[in-house]
């Protein structure tokens, strides 16, 4: 029997890398879309052109629990990976409203559907390293308690306990992954890795002179999302649901990521980095490191890419975009 997934944020970066695994495995893949990206699919499906002729998708509004019913009441899925969300961490200090209404009650609704259409679906929620926030212990597990310093982090805090009460009072397999910091060359350019590879890609080419950041002290635990989505699928794939840390277990600085991202190009970073005090978060997350014991125990789980390998595939994305060929990749 072919399993039906239904995958919320299928058009982003996790989303694709799922929607790709799913299919090599033989699922029938639908995604729930906003119906602005069916009219504008050159743009607002760009990561899963590739794919685009084996997906169902479904337009409908996560803001809209009529909206979330009716795709669940078509698809009626097997598996739900809900992983859309306004995910961008500097913009939910700019609009706390909107970021707690679309995550918190998005998550619900869906939940709420699945509940009552598609009770043996197996759930699986995206929460995020930045439900840690101020963290009382290095590294955070799965028993560190959560203390989120934005909008975002609290408003995935809820949709994580969320989730661990459908489990609990409704006997749904949910589960929910703390994932720490992902990335790749489908990461979106307001991220701070891709705006330092596509920064990096720029100043190669000549069209521009320099890169503004934030605070390069920024430490974070950085893995491939390719190698993330596989733990997604592995969780829902147990015999108990549970809730699980996926991380590296090891941290570098923004400045590492910047000085290895410009070496790379064969660029000095400390001549085309200018700090801007406006880049700063007004509440700062300084330090996130994960434990992920549980996972490669449990899940059997592994990273595949180190920190090194992630910064060169997306440095050679960005530069292949502009046509450049860098010396230190043409003397690998």
């Amino acid at each position: 029997m072919i399993k039906k997934a239904l995958i919320t944020g299928i058009t982003g970066q996790d989303g694709s890398y799922l929607a790709d695994l799913l299919l090599s495995k033989g699922y029938e893949v639908h995604g729930l879309v906003r119906r602005v990206a069916l009219q504008d699919p050159a743009h607002r499906l760009a990561r899963i052109a590739h794919i685009r002729d084996r997906l169902h998708l479904h337009a409908g509004s996560l803001e809209s629990f009529p909206s979330v019913y009716q795709v669940f009441s078509k698809v009626r899925p097997d598996e739900c990976y809900h992983l859309a969300a306004q995910s961008f961490v500097s913009y939910s200090f700019d609009d706390e409203f909107s970021t707690l209404n679309a995550n918190i009650n998005g998550t619900h609704y869906v939940l709420a559907a699945l509940k009552d259409l598609a009770p043996r679906c197996r759930f699986y929620f995206a929460g995020s390293s930045e439900m840690f926030g101020k963290v009382t212990e290095v590294p955070q597990n799965e028993e560190t308690r959560f203390h989120p310093r934005s909008a975002y982090g609290i408003s995935k805090v809820a949709g994580f306990d969320l989730t661990r009460n459908y489990r609990e009072a409704y006997g749904i397999f949910a589960c929910g992954g703390i994932l720490f910091n992902h990335e790749s060359p489908r990461r979106g350019y307001e991220f701070v890795t891709r705006k330092i590879s596509s920064g990096v890609a720029r100043i190669a080419a000549g069209q521009s002179k320099e890169l503004r950041l934030g605070n390069l002290e920024a430490r974070r635990d950085w893995g491939h999302a390719a190698d993330y989505v596989d733990a997604m699928w592995r969780m829902l794939q147990q015999d108990e649901p549970g809730d699980y840390v996926i991380a590296t277990g090891v941290t570098h600085s923004v400045r590492e990521f910047a000085e290895l991202a410009f070496s790379y190009a064969g660029l000095d970073y400390r001549d085309y980095v200018v700090i801007d005090k406006e880049l700063y978060r007004p509440a700062e997350v300084e330090l996130l490191t994960g434990n992920a014991a549980k996972a490669r125990e449990k899940l059997g789980w592994r990273h595949l890419r180190n920190f090194e390998d992630i910064i060169r595939e997306m440095i050679d994305h960005d530069l292949a975009a502009f046509g450049v060929r860098s010396s230190a990749r043409a003397g690998r």
